[in-house]
């Protein structure tokens, strides 16, 4: 089991992630509270511990956007958190290849309502699902839980998001796990905050937890 804290946005988060040594960190392009500009990303992907993917996560965002910051080697990985359609991914991956990047993982969210939305995400050209709570007029960022009986059988690896936290992530898998539907990496973001910023001991803890459960 892997693990993501996303939405980091000041050097101490870096700090504190080179610490604990999650498996993913994800710099957030979109909405208010945690969004961050090109320039940020920069510095702190250069502060992060190189054996930490980045992941930038975007809401319908400009792809010449996104391939800047491949270019400028801020993203190990894409996440698209909006409502890209099948033809986004293709032109993204089309250059993404012209760029010589084609081996940059996509991952494609997922705001789950219904099973059959999810299996039809799973036909989209990506290589990860992340399902996450629907919350109207949000693209994720909530720390809602959803209802995981929507999760179907999944070929594809998935990000499993929505309001996770230390306390119930062991039940959440436990149940999972007796479904054969276990995740590829849990990703958290407000649950390891305090007061809207991250919290080093809730990332340390977090961290610690998904270790002991493998």
């Amino acid at each position: 089991m892997k693990i993501k804290i996303c939405g980091l946005k000041r050097p101490e988060d870096v700090n504190y992630v080179n610490q604990s040594l999650p498996d993913f960190a994800g710099f957030v392009f979109a909405g208010t509270k945690r969004k961050i500009d090109f320039d940020t990303a920069y510095n702190l992907k250069k502060a992060l511990n190189p054996s930490i993917p980045s992941i930038g996560v975007f809401v319908n965002a400009k792809i010449g956007d996104i391939l800047h910051l491949v270019r400028e080697n801020v993203l190990d990985y894409i996440q698209l958190h909006g409502d890209e359609t099948e033809e986004y991914i293709i032109t993204l991956r089309s250059e993404l290849k012209a760029m010589g990047k084609e081996q940059i993982p996509i991952i494609k969210a997922v705001r789950v309502m219904s099973t059959e939305q999810v299996l039809n995400a799973e036909q989209l050209s990506v290589d990860y699902l992340l399902l996450d709570a629907f919350v109207a007029g949000e693209y994720g960022g909530s720390g809602k839980v959803f209802d995981h009986t929507l999760i179907p059988h999944l070929k594809k690896p998935f990000f499993l998001a929505g309001g996770i936290d230390s306390n119930n992530i062991e039940t959440i898998l436990e149940t999972l796990k007796k479904e054969d539907k276990v995740p590829f990496c849990i990703d958290v973001s407000s649950s390891v905050e305090t007061e809207g910023n991250k919290d080093e001991e809730k990332i340390a803890e977090m961290v610690s937890v998904i270790r002991h459960l493998h």
